[in-house]
């Protein structure tokens, strides 16, 4: 992990006013006045792949937003097996349960080559003191948690082994329209959906055949049309 602390002249409010992703972050509506409230440093980490952000129970000091890149956040079971609770994208929020006091509730590691800014909790409570346009911002990423959970649940996690890979490829390639995104590998891809690593392997094997995915090492391209039929069909 390297971190590039952005000089203490500029706190990092620079860069953040011309993020090319302001939008989609949590600043998206901080007005320059509320720029000037930030008194710590903003770091950008660059993440190897593999790299841990956090791990589960750590101090909590910083959340992070996503520049690019794609972050599992990952709970260990007691029989050394591991779940992935969550996939963060561009634009996503980790550790945003830092924000009601309690400790990181995963481990958050890195899929790929990852970009994040590292933002001090304390100055998300000093923007709340003294600001309001941080609160609509906040509201909207806890709003985007419950409705990932949602998906999670009802898309990747029910159904059959078949239609949640499916979910998972669609719902990957959203964030990345008629271009080819990442694909995890066969152990995530069964961390993320509760089904076996060799049942990952032989339904994407299956997709592959049936021209439904198209892959290169770790990324991919799907068809959705012939995907869809997939959603339908059991194990």
């Amino acid at each position: 992990m390297k971190a590039i602390e952005i000089t203490q002249a500029w706190n990092g409010t620079e860069k953040c006013q011309q993020c090319p992703i302001r939008d989609l972050v949590l600043f998206a509506d901080l007005k320059e006045d509320d720029f000037r409230l930030l008194h710590l440093p903003i770091n950008d980490l660059e993440l190897d792949k593999g790299s841990i952000l956090y791990e589960q129970k750590d101090e909590i000091n910083f959340v992070y937003t996503i520049r690019s890149g794609l972050v599992k956040l990952v709970r260990y079971l007691p029989n050394g097996s591991y779940r992935i609770i969550r996939l963060l994208r561009q634009g996503d929020l980790a550790g945003i349960e830092a924000l009601n006091g309690s400790a990181y509730l995963h481990h958050a590691i890195a899929m790929q080559s990852t970009s994040v800014c590292q933002i001090p909790v304390k100055n998300i409570e000093q923007l709340n003191s003294h600001s309001s346009h941080l609160y609509r911002q906040l509201t909207a990423r806890w709003q985007k948690v419950q409705s990932e959970a949602d998906i999670w649940l009802a898309d990747l996690t029910m159904g059959s082994s078949r239609s949640r890979v499916a979910n998972l490829l669609i719902y990957l390639a959203d964030s990345r329209p008629d271009e080819s995104f990442y694909l995890p590998s066969r152990e995530d891809i069964g961390a993320l959906l509760a089904i076996t690593t060799e049942t990952a392997s032989r339904i994407i094997a299956e997709f592959k055949r049936a021209g439904a995915l198209n892959t290169l090492r770790h990324t991919a391209k799907i068809d959705k049309i012939k995907l869809r039929h997939f959603q339908q069909k059991g194990d």
